[in-house]
C-alpha cells in the first residue's frame, strides 16, 4: 500500500486575493487524499482570526488585477480605492459562485487540514489564542519543517 501523499503550505499574506490560494489548494489536496498542513505566519495569521469578513484586496502594486478600466497607481492610493476594489472583487466572486473564505476555511477544518499559527508571529504582534478560530495548532518554524521535510509538495503563498 502506498504512503499517503503530503502537502505543506506556508501562508504569509492576509489580503483577500492572497487568502484564497492556501484554502483552495489545501481543501482540494485533502479531498484528493493528501495529508495537508498550512503554516500561517506574519500577515497570513489574519486568515485564522475569528472574523475575516473585513479582509480587503489592494489594487496598489497589483498591476495584473483586472479592473473595469485602467487605474494609475497614483489614483490607487486615494482613500476609498481599497474598499472599492474589495467590493468589486467580492461582488465578482459572488456572481461567479466562488465560495466565501469562511466556507473554504470551514471546509479545510472539516477535511482535517492541520492549520498552524506561527507562535513567533503570534507573540510578535501581541495576539492571543482568543483572537483565533478554535481547532488550530501553534508552533514555530521547526514544526513546519518537520512536516514539510517529509512532504511531496511544499508551497509558499
Amino acid at each position: 500500500m502506498a504512503e499517503e501523499k503530503k502537502l505543506a503550505i506556508i501562508a504569509t499574506k492576509g489580503t483577500l486575493d492572497w487568502a484564497y490560494p492556501p484554502f483552495i489548494l489545501a481543501s482540494t489536496a485533502a479531498a484528493l487524499g493528501y495529508e495537508t498542513q498550512i503554516f500561517f505566519t506574519f500577515y497570513g495569521l489574519n486568515l485564522l482570526k475569528k472574523d475575516i469578513k473585513d479582509i480587503k484586496v489592494s489594487p496598489l502594486g497589483n498591476p495584473a488585477m483586472p479592473m473595469p478600466m485602467p487605474i494609475p497607481n497614483l489614483v490607487q492610493v486615494l482613500p476609498g480605492m481599497e474598499s472599492m476594489a474589495t467590493s468589486m472583487m467580492k461582488k465578482k466572486m459572488k456572481s461567479k459562485g466562488v465560495a466565501s473564505l469562511e466556507d473554504l476555511r470551514d471546509l479545510c477544518q472539516e477535511a482535517e487540514v492541520t492549520m498552524i499559527a506561527c507562535q513567533m508571529t503570534v507573540d510578535l504582534f501581541d495576539y492571543n489564542p482568543g483572537d483565533f478560530i478554535d481547532g488550530i495548532d501553534y508552533g514555530g518554524a521547526a514544526t513546519f519543517f518537520e512536516f514539510a521535510g517529509e512532504s511531496d509538495i511544499s508551497l509558499f503563498i
